[in-house]
């Protein structure tokens, strides 16, 4: 039977973890509020970007020429997977994980190769024996444009080298600190429609201006931007830097989903360790009042035998 002495080391123990956790909630706290700070930082980045794209698409030919743009039947394909590099988020990296892997099994008739962005994932898909042809690790706690480029500089060798037909990025997007949702989101071959085509813009010229009346201010107009570059060289940069901006922004939520998480569950676990210690120090209130009514009737059936 546990002694009062086990009692309290067992609720030192445990009190020194609660501190510890709840260190830990604090940290990510200031983490996620960054990760967040980042995410809306970039999108003014990401709209103008897009607005230039978008303006040189519509005065040149045929942009479809561009090697990002080409669109091939999907033989071989590429699955981009974002996790963390540590643990102690909860479901975060699990979550993650079994949806890339589920992801991967649909698309188990096509030659697959895999990028892992993260320790986790690149773990779980060298367990699993999937042909890496690059990993970045540390990334998730501290993500900074510099880390976008080397990612989206190897996805797009892939592609404009047509080692691959498509490129997947499967990754958490952040949505609360208790809620992140799974994406698989296709990044290559960019959809025309995003940047938009000549053609369709003259074609729903009318019905474009109509849509942005009604939808106001943040709608998108094409301005007339005078280049000092060739059109096509000027498109080329853009569209390279449109993917490192997505990619940068896929970086960012997932970051403040891990952050997030781990900050939900460092909370669970700081109170989880305060109920342990209320129950612990019951018990040993228990034994320590079993204790003294064992004393006091010894003392007292000692009393009545000295008497009698």
């Amino acid at each position: 039977m546990p002694t009062l002495i086990d009692f309290r080391r067992r609720i030192r123990s445990v009190k020194n973890t609660q501190q510890i956790t709840r260190a830990m909630k604090f940290i990510a706290a200031a983490r996620l509020r960054k990760a967040q700070e980042g995410v809306v930082a970039a999108r003014p980045y990401a709209t103008e970007i897009l607005r230039v794209l978008r303006s040189a698409v519509a005065r040149m030919e045929d942009p479809s020429t561009n090697p990002l743009l080409e669109r091939r039947p999907e033989r071989h394909i590429l699955v981009v997977l974002v996790s963390g590099d540590r643990g102690l988020a909860g479901p975060f990296n699990a979550n993650v994980i079994r949806y890339a892997l589920s992801f991967l099994r649909e698309h188990s008739s096509l030659d697959i190769q895999a990028l892992a962005v993260g320790r986790k994932g690149r773990d779980a898909l060298r367990k699993r024996n999937y042909h890496l042809v690059g990993e970045f690790l540390n990334v998730s706690l501290s993500v900074e444009f510099r880390h976008a480029k080397e990612v989206g500089a190897r996805i797009i060798e892939l592609y404009a080298g047509q080692e691959v037909d498509a490129v997947y990025m499967i990754y958490n997007e952040f949505k609360t600190v208790l809620v992140q949702r799974l994406r698989a989101e296709k990044l290559l071959p960019i959809d025309p429609g995003v940047i938009g085509q000549p053609q369709e813009h003259q074609s729903h010229q009318r019905d474009d201006q109509h849509q942005q009346q009604s939808q106001g201010p943040d709608s998108e107009n094409l301005v007339d931007y005078i280049y000092e570059q060739p059109r096509e060289q000027l498109f080329k940069a853009l569209v390279l830097r449109y993917v490192d901006s997505e990619v940068y922004r896929i970086l960012l939520e997932s970051s403040a989903a891990e952050h997030g998480a781990r900050m939900a569950a460092m909370d669970s676990a700081t109170n989880n360790a305060a109920e342990l210690i209320d129950d612990l120090t019951l018990e040993m209130n228990k034994i320590r009042q079993a204790g003294i009514t064992r004393e006091l009737i010894e003392i007292v059936s000692g009393a009545a035998s000295a008497v009698g």
